[in-house]
């Protein structure tokens, strides 16, 4: 059953379809509320929404996957629909996500960055247990940080480059 109604859908400021307008959307409102643009790999997207007024998005894909973030070593499952509620630097009241702890896959409810930022993202179950990763291995790989420039000065400095 979709938690995504009818009257959700009529209520929405944006509903966008088609793969390419959602996941340049989806990637858009993830920088905005501050949080990392590579969170949500999602594939073969269908529909995503937003109601600005309670902050509710929804995506649906074609079918569920399973996305490995290689820099932190975990599996994460993203069922057909995925839904939240998202304010800055916080999603919450997540549904659709699960990931892989000691061969049990756990359901994820929040993701929050701190603020002022630490450099740590972290992942909250129903329950209550969380778990702390570094931000940038939820970025995109190969894509400039945009409007944080001292996260691009410190990436810039790390590899040697000068400015002129």
């Amino acid at each position: 059953m979709s938690l995504v109604t009818e009257e959700i859908k009529a209520s929405a400021s944006e509903i966008y379809h088609g793969d390419e307008m959602c996941q340049e959307k989806s990637k858009f409102l993830l920088q905005e509320i501050g949080l990392p643009r590579g969170l949500l790999p999602l594939k073969d997207i269908e529909e995503c929404g937003y109601v600005k007024d309670t902050g509710f998005v929804w995506l649906k894909q074609k079918k569920s996957i399973t996305h490995k973030f290689e820099k932190i070593g975990k599996p994460v499952t993203y069922a057909t629909e995925v839904t939240a509620v998202v304010e800055k630097n916080k999603i919450k009241k997540l549904t659709g996500v699960k990931t892989k702890e000691l061969l049990v896959w756990v359901s994820l409810s929040d993701i929050y960055v701190d603020d002022p930022p630490t450099g740590k993202i972290t992942f909250q179950t129903p329950t209550g247990l969380y778990r702390s990763f570094p931000v940038s291995a939820f970025e995109i790989e190969g894509e400039v940080v945009k409007d944080k420039s001292k996260e691009v000065n410190a990436a810039a400095a790390a590899v040697g480059v000068k400015e002129v």
